[in-house]
């Protein structure tokens, strides 16, 4: 999605990347608006609820496919292990949140690509 936003702005600098990030987006925030109301009465169908149990546990599935995926190409030195090793202990042991995750990363990979 951070992919539009870059695209638009090549394309025509900051008009094209608010327009990119608002084309890419808006579409989800007004179908997640409108279908929001229906989710209690949906739930309500033994059918309807399985199915949006299955939509969770496949959209799930996805996201960790991906992750996994990712994590292959880029965790291949000790410098990106020691840096995915330290933020998933300040987010599992601390609850640190993902901003501040990924201004530390930020902020190592800076401090790794100088001084290493």
């Amino acid at each position: 999605l951070s992919t539009a936003t870059f695209i638009g702005y090549v394309i025509e600098g900051i008009p094209g990347a608010v327009v990119a990030t608002v084309g890419i987006f808006l579409p989800a925030f007004l179908f997640v608006g409108i279908l929001n109301p229906l989710i209690p009465r949906l739930r309500s169908s033994a059918w309807m609820s399985a199915f949006l149990d299955a939509v969770n546990a496949a959209a799930v599935a996805l996201m960790l496919a991906v992750s996994v995926d990712i994590g292959r190409h880029v965790l291949l030195s000790w410098e990106t292990l020691l840096v995915s090793a330290a933020a998933a202990v300040a987010v599992f042991a601390f609850r640190v949140g993902s901003v501040w995750i990924i201004l530390g990363g930020a902020m190592v990979g800076a401090l790794l690509v100088f001084f290493v």
